[in-house]
């Protein structure tokens, strides 16, 4: 029996990389977004506990299913195994100004105009 593929999604929000594994990864019935679904988050079986991980089990905790928009989407990888979730944060030159969404659809034609 094939095992069951893992998806690693990386993805920027908010001045930071989040890393997330999943079991389905798609694009959905909403336009410019990425479909994650089954958010894999590692047992807790030890005592050593990683609090990025933590964040994000709380802030994903009751989530079917999230929607990322594409132009956050940093790298989608089909993995062997999972690793640990965590949140990074991104060294920014500008300092507190987020970078305005870039539309991702084609530009719209007018007539007369090129």
């Amino acid at each position: 029996m094939k095992p069951r593929a893992i998806y690693r999604v990386l993805f920027q929000n908010q001045g930071n990389l989040y890393e997330l594994y999943a079991r389905k990864v798609g694009q959905g019935f909403l336009f410019a977004f990425v479909e994650v679904e089954d958010i894999i988050f590692g047992s807790r079986g030890g005592l050593l506990v990683d609090p990025s991980e933590e964040k994000l089990k709380s802030e994903f905790a009751g989530v079917k299913r999230t929607y990322i928009p594409l132009s956050a989407v940093v790298r989608i990888d089909e993995v062997e195994k999972e690793g640990v979730n965590k949140i990074v944060a991104l060294a920014s030159p500008a300092g507190n100004v987020t970078p305005f969404p870039i539309p991702t659809g084609p530009p719209e034609s007018k007539p007369g105009r090129r």
